[in-house]
């Protein structure tokens, strides 16, 4: 049996979504045909984006459906800069963000000469909010995670955001790893932002919250208009042409209504689960360290160092006794590399390579942690011996 505690990655698939996906896969026609069929297609579309709309708190024409979270934060970063104010030429980018949002600028600085102003962490990996106002004057656009995917600290966009409306600067959240768990209103962050500034673009993704793989939606004001990254066909106000998946559309907008119905509740018990993990890796692991901020973190969040090890060895000795866990570090092309956001924390490579990120999800159960706890010493023992070698 697996205990598969690597939710953050991805969380399994709805029952109640898959139904949904399958139910409108019998709908036959494209959603842009002027026939019947058609028309059928273009309601159970257009019904799913007013379910997806109510779910993150904005109107249905804000709503522009994608891939997942990556195409969404592709697009609002780069369709922002593409559409820049004149005179306009810096992203303001804080620390430890998302590779997808990293990379994404990276594009920028490299293609469009864009500049780049960075915003450090805090030690628990908040973004510093004072840092963060004063890098937005002038800024063609900004960006920041609602909560780090890797150790689980929630910031406080409400105030993220409010700077960017004070600035006058365009702003993307990344709320695919927080959407699941957290109140996220886009009407109520944007407050009263004038115009294509303050909070104008947020992206989610369906695979986080138990919809299919290859699901999401980049949320974008109606006072705002990005550059899109596919032509043809004008779908979705111009911001991304293509034939539009209806069924991708009605499992997404089942996944987060369910979400967004057990979120107080599924929260609680989360928090429970994390708070039982947590205290078993203290009680066996006194070396262990947590990292990300003790409560201002994601419910099922517990992000740990652990002194003298290589985390990918704890992943496969875990791996072993059929847990599945992760490092939350990034992996390109086959070479492990330390986390950036360790190390944006302030530790040195060798510690940004000796963390445990272990995630917690709607199917963990009290089993499921205790397993955990009862592997990990073992397990480290062995990967601390490997290390050594």
């Amino acid at each position: 049996m697996t205990v598969y505690l690597d939710h953050a990655a991805t969380t399994p698939l709805r029952s109640e979504a898959r139904d949904a996906w399958l139910a409108a896969t019998e709908i036959l026609g494209n959603a842009s045909s002027v026939h019947g069929a058609g028309q059928a297609a273009r309601r159970a579309l257009e019904d799913a984006r007013e379910r997806i709309a109510r779910a993150l708190g904005c109107d249905p024409i804000e709503v522009v459906l994608t891939s997942g979270g990556t195409e969404s934060i592709n697009l609002a970063l780069k369709g922002l800069w593409w559409s820049r104010p004149a005179g306009t030429d810096a992203v303001v980018l804080p620390d430890g963000e998302h590779h997808a949002t990293m990379e994404a600028v990276a594009w920028l600085v490299a293609h469009e000469r864009a500049q780049v102003r960075h915003v450090g962490l805090d030690a628990h990996g908040a973004i510093l909010g004072p840092a963060f106002a004063d890098a937005l004057p002038g800024a063609a656009a900004a960006t920041a995670v609602v909560a780090n995917n890797e150790v689980g600290t929630v910031n406080d966009v409400a105030a993220v955001a409010q700077a960017a409306a004070d600035a006058r600067t365009a702003l993307h959240l990344d709320a695919v790893g927080a959407v699941g768990c957290l109140d996220i209103s886009f009407s109520r962050l944007r407050g009263r932002a004038v115009g294509p500034t303050g909070l104008v673009a947020l992206s989610v993704s369906g695979h986080k919250v138990g919809a299919p793989v290859g699901t999401g939606a980049l949320v974008v004001s109606r006072h705002a208009q990005l550059a899109p990254l596919i032509h043809g066909g004008g779908q979705q106000r111009g911001l991304r042409a293509g034939t539009q998946d209806v069924a991708g559309a009605a499992a997404l907008a089942v996944a987060l209504e369910c979400a967004v119905d057990e979120r107080e509740t599924e929260a609680a018990r989360l928090v429970d689960l994390r708070e039982r993990l947590i205290a078993g890796i203290h009680r066996d692991l006194p070396g262990a360290h947590l990292l990300g901020d003790p409560v201002r973190r994601l419910p099922g969040n517990v992000h740990i160092l652990l002194p003298g090890i290589v985390g990918e060895s704890m992943l496969f000795l875990l791996d072993q006794e059929g847990i599945a866990a992760s490092t939350g570090s990034a992996c390109q092309a086959g070479v492990a590399e330390p986390s950036h956001v360790v190390r944006a924390l302030g530790f040195d490579e060798r510690a940004a390579r000796s963390v445990l990120r272990l995630t917690l999800g709607r199917t963990t159960t009290v089993q499921d942690v205790d397993a955990v706890v009862a592997a990990l010493p073992d397990a480290y023992a062995r990967a601390v011996a490997a290390s050594s070698l």
